[in-house]
C-alpha cells in the first residue's frame, strides 16, 4: 500500500505546491507527541520517587487523571472558534477594499504536561487551515472574474458574429433582386442592453467594405445603445460629462501578417489626423472575428483547466487533513479528528460550490458555442485524454540499443580492415560519407540528451509541458526520445555498413556514396510525410517551430521558440555538414568525385560565415521581437550577447584561414568577451544562480535537486565546456582524419553542454511559476476596452 505522503507528492500542483497543507511537518509533530508520551525508564523513576517529596500527590493526580482521560475518551478534547479577520488590500488611496477571511483558533480542553506538544500541533494545523483557505479564495476570486470577462468577451463575440451574419443575409438577397432586403437585427439580447457593454463602442478594424453596408452595421449599434467610433477620431462626452468608452479588436500579432497589418494601421492612424466626418473610418472583417472567436475559446479551455486544477487543490486538502488528524487520534489516543473535522467542512474551500458551478457553466456554454452542441467533442477540448505509456515502446527502445552496438561493433572491424580511417587512404570516403553520417549521429546525440531531460524533468516534477505549451496528449515523452534516437542510429549504421560492403565488393563509386544522400532524402520524406504515423504532431510541431525561428522577428515568439533557437546555436557544425553535402550532391560531385568544387569556391567560404552567423542572428532577432512586445531592455542586453558571439565565430573562420598574430589577437579577446558575457548569461538569468545574498551559497534560494553539490559540479562543467574553443587558437594541427575525429568530438561536446544546460534552464523557469503560483496560461482577450482621449 502507498503511503499517502508519497501519493500527496505524485499528486499536487508542482506550481502550487507552496500552498498545500504541509502535511510532512504535520508529521513530524505528530512524532514528537509520539516520543513526549512514551514512559520513562524504571530506573529514572526510582530515582525522580526518591527525590521528590510531592509524589503521593503526583501519584493521586494521575489516578484522578487517567479516570478523566477514559472518561473523556469518547468526547472532543478541543474547541475550535473561527473569528472573522480584515485584510486591507493594496489599491486605491480612495477606495480600499476589504477581504474578510476566516481565520481558525482552538482552545485544549485537557491541558496537562504532555499536552504541551499537542498544543503546538495544533496551532500548526490552524495555520495550514487558514493558509489553504486564503489560498483557495484568492484563486476562487480570480477565476471568477475571468469568468465574467469571458460571458462579456462572449456576449461581445455573438453580437458581432449575428452581425456579419444578417448582413450576409441581406446581400444575398439584394443580390437575388429581393423588393425587401434583410436588415440588421432592431433588437439586441437582454444580457447586452444590461451589461457593461451597453455604453461601449465598438471598434472594428481593417479592409474596407462597402459605405452603405457599414453604416447600417453602426446604424445596428446606435439604436441598441452602443456608439461606434473610429481609431482616429477622438470621442465626445456624453451628456452627463462622462467621457465615453471605445472596444477595440485587439488581436496579438503573433504571425508576419498580423505583424505587417499592426505596423500599417499604427503608421496610418499617426499619419491621419483627419477621421471622417460621416462616419468611421474602420471597418468589420469576418477574419478578425474569427481569431476572436479563436482566442475566447482558449480562454474558456484554460479557466477550465483552472477550475479543474482547483478542484483537485481542495480534494487533496481535505484527505491531508483527515489522514493528518487520524494520525494524531492513533498517537495521542483521543477523538480529536471528529470536532475539528467539521470545522475543516465548513470552511469555505470545502463548503464553497462556487467552482464546481463555474465548471458546469463552462462545459455548457462550451459545448453550446464551441461544439455544435456536442458534448463529447466540447469534452475532448476541455479534458484532453492522456496517451497511456505503452510497453512496447520500451521493448523497441531496447531492441533497437541492442541492434545499434552489435552494428557499430561490425562497421568498426569492417572500417578497421579497410583501412578507412589510415591517412595513406583517399580521403574521398571522409569528404562523402562523414558529412551526413555525422549531421544524424549529433542529431541522435541531441535527441538523446533531450530524452535525459524529459526524464530528469519528469523524475523532479518540472512542468515542462506546461512551460512549451505542449498539449499533455500528443506531448513527447522520455521513451519516444530514446526510441527515434535508437531508430536513427541503428538505421544510419546500417547504411554505413551497407555502404562499406558495395564499396569493396567492387560496386561503382557513383552508385555507392549516393547512399548518404538517399538516406537524407528519405529522412526528409518522413520529417513531412501528412499521415499520422511516426509522432506526426511531433514533426509537425518542430517545423512550425523551424518556421518561426527562420521568420523572426515576424513571428510572436514563444517559450519553446526560443529554446529551440537557442538549440541550434549549438549545432552550428551540424548546419554547416548539412551545407557541405548539399553542396556536394547538387553539384554532382558524388559522380565525378571532384571534392575540391565544394570547397574552394568564393560562395562556399562566403556561406561559411553565413551558416555560422545565422542561429545566432535568429536568436538576436527573437530578442528583438520580445524586446518590442515587452518593452523590456533585458532582451536588448540578451540580444547583445548573440552579437558578440557572431563576432566571434566571424573571427574564428578568419583566423582558421589566416592564421597570422592580427588575427590571433582578434579571436582571444572577441572569444573572451563572448565567453564571459555567455558564462554570466547562463549563470544569472538562465539559471538564477551566482546569488551572494542566497541561503544557498551562490546558488538560488530555491532548488529542485537535493544536492547542492551537484549545482557547483553543473557550474565547473558549463565553465570548461564554454571554453572549448580555445582549441582553435592552440595552433595544433592534426592529420586530416585525426582534424575531422577532433571537430566531430569537439561539436558533441557542445551537444552535451547543451543538454546539461537544458535541465538548469527549465529548473529556474519552474520555480518562477512556483514563486508566482502560475500554473495556467494567462489567454489575452481580443476585446480591449479603452478609455478615449
Amino acid at each position: 500500500m502507498v503511503k499517502f505522503s508519497k501519493e500527496l507528492e505524485a499528486q499536487l500542483i508542482p506550481e502550487w505546491k507552496d500552498a498545500f497543507v504541509n502535511y510532512w511537518q504535520l508529521k513530524k509533530h505528530v512524532k514528537k507527541i509520539k516520543l513526549s508520551r512514551k514512559p520513562k525508564q524504571p530506573q529514572q523513576v526510582d530515582r525522580d520517587f526518591g527525590l521528590s517529596i510531592f509524589d503521593p500527590i503526583r501519584s493521586m493526580v494521575k489516578k484522578v487523571a487517567g479516570k478523566f482521560r477514559k472518561s473523556a475518551s469518547s468526547t472532543d478534547i478541543m474547541q475550535v472558534r473561527r473569528r472573522a479577520c480584515m485584510d486591507m488590500e493594496d489599491g486605491e488611496e480612495e477606495e480600499e477594499e476589504e477581504a474578510e477571511h476566516e481565520v481558525y483558533e482552538n482552545e485544549l480542553v485537557q491541558l496537562f504536561s504532555e499536552e504541551d506538544e499537542v498544543n503546538v500541533f495544533f496551532e500548526q494545523l490552524n495555520e495550514e487551515l487558514n493558509k489553504v483557505n486564503w489560498f483557495y479564495q484568492s484563486r476562487e476570486d480570480e477565476f471568477l472574474e475571468r469568468g465574467d470577462a469571458l460571458n462579456k468577451q462572449l456576449q461581445i463575440l455573438l453580437d458581432l458574429k449575428q452581425i456579419l451574419a444578417d448582413r450576409r443575409q441581406k446581400n444575398s438577397q439584394s443580390f437575388r433582386g429581393a423588393s425587401g432586403g434583410a436588415s440588421l437585427r432592431s433588437s439586441w439580447p437582454s444580457s447586452t442592453r444590461t451589461s457593461s457593454f451597453s455604453e461601449a463602442p465598438t471598434e472594428l478594424l481593417e479592409t474596407p467594405t462597402e459605405t452603405s453596408e457599414t453604416d447600417d452595421v453602426i446604424a445596428a449599434f446606435e439604436r441598441n445603445g452602443v456608439s461606434f467610433v473610429g481609431a482616429a477620431a477622438r470621442l465626445k462626452t456624453k451628456s452627463n460629462g462622462k467621457p465615453k468608452m471605445t472596444m477595440r479588436i485587439d488581436i496579438p500579432a503573433t504571425t508576419p501578417t498580423r505583424m505587417i497589418t499592426a505596423v500599417t494601421s499604427m503608421l496610418w492612424e499617426d499619419l491621419v489626423n483627419n477621421p471622417r466626418k460621416d462616419g468611421p473610418a474602420d471597418f468589420i472583417n469576418r477574419k478578425k472575428v474569427q481569431y476572436a472567436e479563436k482566442m475566447i475559446r482558449g480562454a474558456f479551455v484554460e479557466l477550465y483547466k483552472g477550475l479543474g486544477l482547483l478542484k483537485t487543490y481542495s480534494s487533496l486538502n481535505m484527505m491531508a487533513f483527515t489522514k493528518i488528524l487520524k494520525k494524531f487520534d492513533k498517537v495521542a489516543k483521543r477523538q480529536a479528528s471528529t470536532s475539528y473535522l467539521k470545522e475543516v467542512k465548513k470552511s469555505h474551500f470545502i463548503s464553497s460550490d462556487k467552482v464546481v458551478r463555474l465548471m458546469d457553466e463552462v462545459e455548457s456554454i462550451f459545448t453550446k458555442h464551441f461544439a455544435n452542441n456536442e458534448r463529447k467533442k466540447a469534452m475532448k477540448f476541455l479534458k484532453p485524454q492522456h496517451n497511456k505509456e505503452s510497453h512496447m515502446i520500451t521493448f523497441f527502445v531496447g531492441l533497437f540499443t541492442g541492434s545499434f552496438v552489435t552494428l557499430f561493433s561490425i562497421y568498426a572491424i569492417l572500417a578497421h580492415i579497410a583501412g578507412i580511417f589510415n591517412p595513406s587512404t583517399d580521403m574521398g570516403y571522409m569528404e562523402t560519407v562523414y558529412p551526413v553520417f555525422s549531421v544524424f549521429t549529433l542529431l541522435s546525440l541531441h535527441l538523446f540528451m533531450y530524452g535525459c531531460n524529459l526524464f530528469l524533468w519528469k523524475g523532479t516534477r518540472i512542468n515542462h509541458n506546461f512551460i512549451f505549451e505542449f498539449s499533455s496528449s500528443t506531448a513527447l515523452k522520455y521513451r519516444d526520445a530514446f526510441l527515434m534516437c535508437t531508430t536513427i542510429m541503428t538505421t544510419v549504421v546500417g547504411a554505413m555498413i551497407l555502404h562499406l560492403l558495395l564499396r569493396a565488393n567492387g560496386f561503382s563509386p557513383s552508385q555507392v556514396d549516393a547512399i548518404p544522400g538517399v538516406l537524407l532524402l528519405i529522412s526528409f520524406a518522413v520529417l513531412v510525410c501528412p499521415i499520422d504515423i511516426f509522432y506526426r504532431s511531433t514533426r509537425f510541431c518542430f517545423i512550425r517551430i523551424m518556421r518561426n525561428i527562420v521568420f523572426s522577428p515576424f513571428y510572436k515568439v514563444l517559450m519553446v521558440d526560443f529554446f529551440m533557437a537557442d538549440q541550434l546555436t549549438s549545432q552550428i557544425p551540424l548546419l554547416r555538414h548539412m551545407e557541405s553535402t548539399a553542396c556536394y550532391f547538387l553539384a554532382g560531385s558524388f559522380k565525378t568525385h571532384q571534392f575540391e568544387t565544394c570547397k574552394s569556391g568564393r560562395l562556399y567560404r562566403e556561406l561559411a560565415y553565413v551558416i555560422s552567423f545565422l542561429p545566432y542572428y535568429w536568436r538576436a532577432m527573437q530578442c528583438a521581437r520580445r524586446w518590442f512586445d515587452d518593452c523590456d531592455t533585458i532582451h536588448l542586453a540578451n540580444m547583445g550577447k548573440y552579437m558578440s558571439a557572431m563576432v566571434a565565430a566571424g573571427a574564428r573562420i578568419t583566423y582558421a584561414r589566416q592564421p597570422d598574430h592580427l588575427w590571433f589577437g582578434v579571436v582571444l579577446v572577441t572569444s573572451v568577451i563572448a565567453t564571459m558575457y555567455q558564462l554570466y548569461w547562463d549563470f544569472v538569468r538562465d539559471w538564477g544562480f551566482l546569488n551572494p545574498k542566497s541561503r544557498n551559497p551562490w546558488l538560488r534560494d530555491e532548488l529542485v535537486l537535493k544536492r547542492k553539490s551537484i549545482y557547483y559540479i553543473s557550474i565547473a562543467l558549463n565553465v570548461v565546456l564554454r571554453v572549448a574553443w580555445v582549441e582553435t587558437v592552440t595552433g595544433f594541427r592534426p592529420g586530416a582524419v585525426e582534424s575531422r575525429l577532433l571537430e566531430f568530438f569537439l561539436a558533441s561536446l557542445e551537444v552535451i553542454r547543451r543538454g546539461h544546460w537544458n535541465f538548469y534552464r527549465l529548473e529556474n523557469e519552474h520555480l518562477n511559476n512556483v514563486g508566482n503560483f502560475r500554473a495556467v496560461k494567462a489567454v489575452p482577450l481580443p476585446f480591449r476596452e479603452m478609455e478615449s482621449d
